[in-house]
């Protein structure tokens, strides 16, 4: 344990002093950790075992994602995305049930061996995007505000609306339960959403009217409203979680609560969630690449098709079909339609489903890392060129959308 300490802590520690090089360039800190992972794994030179459990991978993508979210959330600028909500709303409400219906189809004709249920799960585990490998995009200042905001907000919450359906379609999967499904839809997607948005909007309001007394009272120390505000990410995260809504939706929507009534206190007070949650973030990525591309991806034309299909027009077509009459110009459209990488959120998932009695649950995530593993190469590599692209093709501002 303590020599895969050293690895990682080494790795971390030259990362830091070249990361504003490679960020500058066509590379990024997830491809760097999982080549590192890779290369310093069991089918490298084997320094990384890459034996670690399920449940401690799930563990760190769910504190990362949390830490994540709610630091993007607190920190987004709400003048903008109130100017252009309806950019997020389509997304979320046309463009993601398109890409998952659109997904499940290229699934069946892809894998025989795949039933109805197992191509639904995943469909729905690819249709969640990362806020974890956009923040390239959303911190880049070449990308038009309503663009960034709306990727943003849109990749904070699609993948807690898939949380409802992955869990429904997995009970279907391994039972084959006939006559509710409606019914276990509805249910399961009111008691994730409404749980987690409501645990995160009153549990931020509550901690932020606390913290405002503190500090009016002269007893908050600076330094420690940084660790608060990281207490309060992983505490609504959690304590959502356990009443069984989506700790993500109450992370995101926590941040956002919080950076609204914090104001020009949010910035400040998420630091340390920044810092901690790149940390963590690369700590992922790098087991992912010892444990998982290493030794477990199985890259055959199948699978490589559905993965490129999955990136490209699964996504692309169904979030320009969204934005159709929102007022954006092309180039915006396809922009975000290309950026929607797939990472821990999916890999979260698909951990769920190993976890399952899904039948085909090895050939779901083998499809599932080959995805993520296209996926932070591709949008990685071609973040930088195409901020460069849209920012000539449309500047860096644009006009206000019309309703959804």
């Amino acid at each position: 344990m303590y020599i895969d300490m050293v690895l990682f802590g080494t790795l971390l520690l030259l990362f830091s002093g070249i990361a504003k090089r490679i960020e500058q360039s066509r590379l990024s800190g997830p491809i760097f950790f999982v080549a590192a992972g890779f290369l310093l794994g069991p089918v490298g030179l084997g320094w990384f075992e890459g034996d670690i459990e399920r449940s401690v991978l799930k563990l760190l993508a769910d504190l990362t994602l949390a830490l994540i979210l709610f630091c993007d959330a607190a920190n987004a600028d709400r003048t903008v995305l109130r100017q252009h909500m309806a950019i997020p709303i389509r997304m979320l409400l046309l463009g993601l049930p398109g890409a998952i219906l659109l997904g499940f189809s290229f699934a069946l004709l892809t894998f025989d061996a795949l039933s109805i249920w197992e191509a639904a799960i995943l469909a729905t585990i690819l249709g969640a995007t990362d806020a974890a490998l956009g923040k390239g995009v959303f911190a880049n200042p070449r990308v038009p505000a309503p663009v960034r905001e709306g990727l943003n907000t849109e990749s904070g919450l699609n993948d807690g609306l898939c949380v409802p359906f992955l869990l429904l379609f997995i009970a279907l999967a391994g039972q084959h339960s006939q006559g509710h499904e409606a019914a276990m839809a509805l249910q399961l997607f009111a008691e994730e959403l409404g749980i987690g948005a409501l645990v995160g909007v009153g549990g931020a309001a509550l901690a932020a009217g606390f913290l405002r007394q503190c500090h009016g009272q002269g007893w908050l120390a600076e330094h420690w409203l940084k660790i608060a505000a990281i207490a309060l990410a992983l505490t609504l995260f959690a304590a959502a979680q356990a009443l069984h809504g989506s700790g993500y939706i109450a992370a995101f929507c926590g941040g956002l609560t919080f950076g609204y009534l914090a104001r020009k206190h949010a910035r400040p007070a998420t630091e340390g969630d920044e810092m901690i949650g790149d940390s963590l973030a690369m700590l992922t990525w790098f087991v992912f690449g010892a444990a998982v591309v290493g030794p477990e991806l199985d890259l055959t034309p199948e699978v490589l098709l559905y993965a490129v299909l999955s990136l490209t027009l699964v996504r692309i077509l169904p979030i320009i079909l969204s934005l159709a009459g929102s007022g954006l110009p092309m180039p915006s459209k396809l922009f975000l339609g290309w950026f929607g990488p797939r990472g821990l959120a999916s890999v979260v998932f698909t951990i769920m489903v190993l976890n399952s009695d899904v039948p085909q649950a090895s050939l779901i995530a083998n499809v599932v890392a080959c995805t993520v593993l296209l996926s932070l190469i591709l949008h990685g590599v071609s973040a930088n060129p195409l901020a460069h692209w849209l920012a000539a093709r449309v500047g860096t501002s644009s006009k206000k959308t019309e309703g959804p």
